[in-house]
């Protein structure tokens, strides 16, 4: 099934490609930073990276901003706030968090495909107190409770 995504090209990002599937399989399209000269982020630095676009998603979903793993693993450049969420309502420009988490600077130049876009349906809930949730076989097991390994 295909749901219409639409958007706006803004000026600065007029000449750049439309976010798009790189793969058959592809889940996110590859969005495209709009700087307007080369943005160095040293290491441990973090910038907003414009994309020149404005989106209007459809009702009842949101847009995940997802990190691309070629960058996270030859650069160590990812998404800060992985996934990053743009509301439905939100009808500002697309920007992506970068941080630089390798041992070198790296640059951004306009035209790379920085982050990539997830168009996910969200399932609105009503909150209702109880006196007691109900309890589970793994019941506060938190962070590593389920181990490393197979059992």
């Amino acid at each position: 099934m295909t749901t219409a995504l639409e958007l706006e090209r803004l000026p600065h990002g007029r000449d750049l490609p439309l976010p798009c599937y790189m793969s058959a399989g592809a889940a996110g399209l590859d969005l495209h930073a709009a700087v307007e000269a080369p943005l160095v982020l040293a290491p441990g630095e973090r910038a907003l990276v414009p994309t020149g676009l404005k989106l209007a998603l459809p009702p009842g979903h949101e847009g995940q901003v997802r990190p691309r793993s070629g960058l996270a693993l030859r650069h160590g450049v990812t998404v800060l706030n992985a996934p990053g969420t743009i509301d439905e309502d939100y009808a500002g420009e697309v920007q992506v968090l970068l941080v630089n988490l390798g041992q070198a600077p790296f640059t951004v130049e306009r035209g790379l495909r920085v982050a990539q876009l997830v168009v996910a349906p969200v399932t609105r809930v009503a909150v209702r107190e109880v006196e007691a949730v109900r309890d589970t076989a793994r019941g506060a097991g938190g962070f590593g409770s389920t181990g490393l390994a197979p059992a």
